[in-house]
């Protein structure tokens, strides 16, 4: 048994998320475009099908209290994801990422999210297993990342003019000029130079890695069980490519999402921090989640 579920049932989720990975980033890589609108809506449809088919196989194995936690703690990641992509979509702008390229960047965006999460909730259940006392700098982080969210609404951890992997790329590496399709490096005048297409995946890597340090805490506020934190991850990760090209024409208009977002890292951040003494029902804690933020969405497009 690993973590309360067998190997062979980590071995199985594991192997549906590299197929649900292999038919998503295979298909770029077979024919790469930058995916319609249909596509993307079909395969976003699918991938929120199959978390909620999964939801619906953890009901019938385990109860409904971890079946809540899992559905809780996919729309809290998924929500982070969308505000995630928000700053994928300023990094292509800022680097004026050609759009038949823009699919290759999001297929390292994911893949690298989904090693930068895989080791967060690793540190993460060892943290909380070996020292209990973690909740509370847990707590403290969400609490104060929603803080600063709700305070600085337009500031984004991944503003690439302030990003130090990029200062660094830029003072020990010579940057070409211009994009050669998918390669990181290339030959100008006969010497070897990064690509911008390096330095766009330097950033998106690095946004990974900000956005991790929110996301697991957020998660492990809502459930302690690794395999419901990671599943759930997973399930959000693979709908990031899709969900990009889905909301690129509405994400911008989603202007108070990111204060849903913070509303929600506040309360889990909370919930974390009280947990020694209060205990929430998984019930009150999706409706929660679930009510703030489709009241930021709605409150998004009707100001739109």
């Amino acid at each position: 048994m690993i973590y309360g579920h067998t190997a062979l049932i980590w071995l199985l989720f594991a192997g549906a998320v590299a197929l649900l990975l292999a038919i998503d980033l295979g298909l770029t890589r077979r024919r790469p475009h930058a995916p319609s609108f249909r596509e993307a809506a079909w395969w976003s449809v699918a991938v929120v099908a199959a978390a909620m088919l999964f939801c619906g196989l953890i009901l019938l194995r385990r109860g409904h209290s971890e079946a809540l936690q899992f559905a809780t703690g996919y729309i809290v990641e998924l929500a982070l994801s969308v505000d995630n992509l928000l700053v994928f979509m300023l990094v292509l702008h800022y680097f004026a990422v050609p759009a038949a390229l823009q699919p290759s960047v999001l297929k390292w965006g994911i893949l690298g999210a989904i090693v930068m999460r895989g080791l967060m909730i690793a540190i993460g259940t060892v943290l909380l297993r070996e020292l209990s006392w973690v909740i509370y700098p847990f707590g403290a982080l969400l609490a104060v990342t929603g803080v600063k969210m709700l305070v600085r609404p337009d500031d984004q951890p991944g503003e690439p003019e302030r990003n130090p992997v990029l200062r660094a790329a830029r003072r020990l590496l010579p940057i070409g000029d211009r994009f050669e399709g998918a390669a990181f490096f290339t030959r100008q005048n006969g010497r070897l130079v990064a690509t911008p297409l390096l330095l766009v995946v330097l950033v998106v890597e690095w946004t990974d890695l900000v956005f991790a340090t929110d996301s697991i805490p957020a998660i492990f506020a809502i459930t302690r069980d690794p395999f419901l934190v990671y599943t759930s991850n997973m399930f959000a990760i693979i709908a990031l490519r899709a969900l990009f090209f889905l909301l690129a024409g509405i994400m911008m208009r989603l202007i108070h999402l990111r204060v849903g977002v913070a509303i929600v890292l506040i309360l889990v951040g909370i919930k974390m921090l009280a947990s020694p003494w209060i205990g929430v029902p998984p019930e009150i804690t999706l409706a929660v989640v679930v009510g703030v933020l489709g009241m930021s969405v709605l409150a998004s497009l009707r100001n739109a």
